[in-house]
């Protein structure tokens, strides 16, 4: 997410303000250019840009605005993505996207909402922030057509093997029926299928036998799939440690404080013991190749790895983190943590998890190998940008390409 650039706070004068209701259908939007006003609001088919331009300056008469004033736009970020801001640049609009769980609504145990009330929620929020309200709302950083295609890579993948496991357990849930335990799904599973007997000592029936076998062709499929987008990651990596190798050959050709793509952050983080492919490519792609992040907390906050206190009085109590974000990066950092003290067990971040938190005890040890993925997300930004390795950590062994190896685990035939 990104603060409001500090010269459109307050100066903001002459200006028409538009805040966007999205549907499948309909389009409901308020237009206003101060606080305290009643917001005009219309509909429109969505995705009618025409329309929209008409009643902009419809709009401006309304308000007694200058027909050449500064329009900004704010709607909220969902399933629509980023087309939507983009055409609203394209046409010389002021667009942003807001948080839509960062908008103040009413706390009563009901309250009225309606897509006319939710957009001029959105359009009096908007009219806050821009004038220097922080606290209005939070607008969410947009990348560019490069950094979301490079997202698209690493979230398909996280999708098959989602669909790899629903398969899998499919197959599992049908044996499990028929009282076959314990069954591990190799390549060779179509081929022992003939062979499984029930626990009244039966061969399978034959439409279960097919169905099975069209659920393992499906396996066989999506692990196509998978292998694919990996050895493509792989390549990316590859080419990008190459490069980054070639670069540090001329003193003063690489900058690391300035961000770079997915592929060359990736190949920098991957150095690192207990860092594969995987994580390296998620964090890249999903958080520091794009997104300008100042400091520390709000790196933590954007995965949803801070504190949420709770504070009235004398009564004061700590609620966990706070979960934001999305959830993907945050288990995926956890997981790591747990990588970190494996592959990284001399490391200060390890000894220090070791000395805090490894009493015996299994719910101290959750607890903190949730602080250690925190602290691990704040050392790989310093040794991706600061070149800061972290204290006591090893890296890999130096990549050869003589053999053209690949930076991933080979396939396994199980499912």
């Amino acid at each position: 997410m990104t603060a409001t650039p500090q010269n459109q706070c307050i100066t903001r004068q002459n200006t028409l303000y538009i805040g966007l209701e999205l549907s499948e259908r309909t389009w409901v939007v308020a237009f206003s250019d101060t606080l305290g006003r009643k917001p005009r609001i219309k509909s429109m088919r969505s995705g009618n840009f025409k329309k929209l331009e008409a009643e902009i300056l419809h709009a401006k008469q309304r308000f007694g605005l200058d027909e050449d004033c500064p329009v900004a736009s704010c709607y909220e970020s969902g399933r629509d993505g980023f087309w939507i801001h983009r055409c609203l640049v394209a046409k010389g609009i002021e667009s942003y996207i807001v948080d839509a769980a960062s908008i103040q609504v009413n706390r009563r145990g009901k309250r009225a909402k309606t897509d006319r009330i939710d957009a001029c929620k959105i359009v009096a929020a908007l009219i806050r922030k821009l004038k220097g309200d922080e606290f209005a709302c939070q607008m969410i950083h947009i990348p560019s057509h490069i950094d979301e295609d490079e997202r698209t890579l690493n979230r398909e993948m996280r999708i098959l093997k989602k669909e790899r496991t629903a398969h899998t357990c499919r197959i599992k849930s049908h044996l499990n029926g028929q009282g076959i335990k314990s069954v591990t799904i190799t390549a060779s599973f179509e081929a022992n299928l003939a062979k499984f007997r029930t626990a009244d000592d039966r061969p399978l029936m034959p439409r279960l036998q097919a169905s099975l076998r069209r659920e393992f062709k499906r396996i066989q499929i999506v692990n196509e799939q998978i292998r694919d987008l990996q050895a493509e990651q792989a390549d990316l990596i590859r080419t990008a440690v190459k490069d980054n190798a070639a670069k540090d050959k001329q003193p003063g050709a690489r900058q690391p404080e300035s961000p770079s793509n997915a592929a060359s952050q990736a190949a920098k983080l991957i150095q690192l013991c207990g860092v594969g492919p995987v994580l390296s490519w998620t964090l890249a792609s999903e958080i520091f190749s794009w997104r300008n992040i100042k400091n520390n907390k709000q790196l933590a906050a954007l995965v949803g790895l801070v504190p949420t206190p709770h504070q009235s009085g004398d009564v004061g109590k700590e609620q966990g983190i706070s979960k934001a974000g999305r959830g993907e990066l945050r288990v995926l950092l956890i997981e790591a943590a747990w990588g970190w003290l494996q592959f990284q067990p001399q490391s200060d971040l390890a000894k220090w998890y070791n000395a805090k938190f490894n009493d015996g005890t299994s719910r101290n040890r959750k607890r903190g190998v949730v602080a250690l993925a925190r602290k691990l997300l704040i050392a790989l930004r310093k040794f991706l940008f600061e070149d800061e390795i972290p204290a006591g950590a090893k890296l890999s062994q130096q990549l050869s390409f003589a053999r053209s190896p690949s930076l991933i685990p080979p396939q396994t035939p199980s499912a």
